[in-house]
């Protein structure tokens, strides 16, 4: 299949490629990004001494220049301008660039300039642990690293231990077994995956509950790149009927009946003209 990368004698088209590396087995790296490392005016990475052995099994002598987070704003001016007329290349240490990786405001400050943009998708840990982990992939939040304070940790929690959807996280073999065990007391004990050292020689996936993963870790912290899957809630219990006239209650001193019914009808779940009937009583 054709790309969508011209090919001039120059090289690339000028502008910037975003370019997915290995998480670990250098074989994952794609034959696309492969050529767009060898062709590419410059490459932009976080760590020159990782990036040159990737560059090195592409078969690539570009220059590179370093790009990470605490790079100044000159840095980003100058590469945003250098995409005018020559490609540049972002690659991340590990996996494709921006997740959970500097880059976003490269991006941004592209794009702003008019500047032509590609990504050469490739491997992520996030999703390559989402397909390892048997737990539901229809809906899930990307976290990141938790925080490592125990309270802006417990915080993070609990900000999202209500959404409908699995959880995934970053986080380092020391502080494994206390993130799963704040994971726990914040979401409760659900289902869960640990992944480490995806793609390489020593790749596992461990799942059990949050509670049995803490305690697997607790004597043995892992070593490696570690990604931590959590579950959805449960289904909760359906609500009573005290609970539905405490609703009921305190909708109707905001709202007609009408659409008091409605709102805890879609709140609770509960049946809308049930709840109607029950306002009317209620009110009476």
């Amino acid at each position: 299949m054709e790309t969508d990368i011209v090919d001039l004698a120059s090289g690339l088209e000028p502008g910037l490629y975003i370019v997915a590396g290995p998480i670990g087995n250098l074989g994952d790296l794609t034959p696309r990004a492969a050529e767009v490392l060898r062709r590419a005016d410059v490459i932009a990475v976080e760590d020159t001494r990782v990036s040159a052995r990737l560059l090195r099994h592409a078969g690539s002598d570009r220059p590179m220049v370093p790009y990470h987070d605490h790079s100044a704003e000159a840095v980003r001016a100058r590469l945003v301008d250098r995409m005018a007329r020559e490609s540049v290349a972002l690659l991340s240490d590990a996996g494709t660039p921006l997740i959970s990786d500097p880059g976003y405001k490269l991006v941004r400050d592209a794009r702003a300039a008019g500047r032509r943009i590609t990504t050469l998708p490739g491997p992520s840990a996030v999703i390559a642990a989402l397909t390892l982990s048997g737990l539901p992939t229809d809906r899930f939040l990307f976290m990141g690293f938790l925080p490592s304070k125990q309270k802006a940790r417990g915080d993070a929690l609990d900000e999202v231990a209500a959404l409908r959807a699995t959880l995934v996280f970053y986080e380092s073999g020391p502080r494994l077994s206390e993130s799963l065990a704040s994971m726990a007391a914040h979401l409760g004990d659900r289902d869960a995956a640990v992944s480490r050292e995806i793609s390489k020689a020593f790749e596992e996936t461990a799942t059990g509950t949050l509670l049995e993963l803490s305690a697997r870790y607790a004597d043995a912290p892992p070593k490696g790149e570690i990604v931590v899957i959590v579950g959805p809630p449960g289904e909760a219990p359906p609500a009573s009927a005290e609970d539905a006239d405490a609703a009921l209650l305190e909708a109707m001193e905001r709202l007609p009946v009408s659409k008091a019914a409605g709102e805890v009808a879609k709140k609770l779940g509960l049946d809308r003209r049930a709840l109607y009937d029950r306002a009317l009583e209620l009110k009476a």
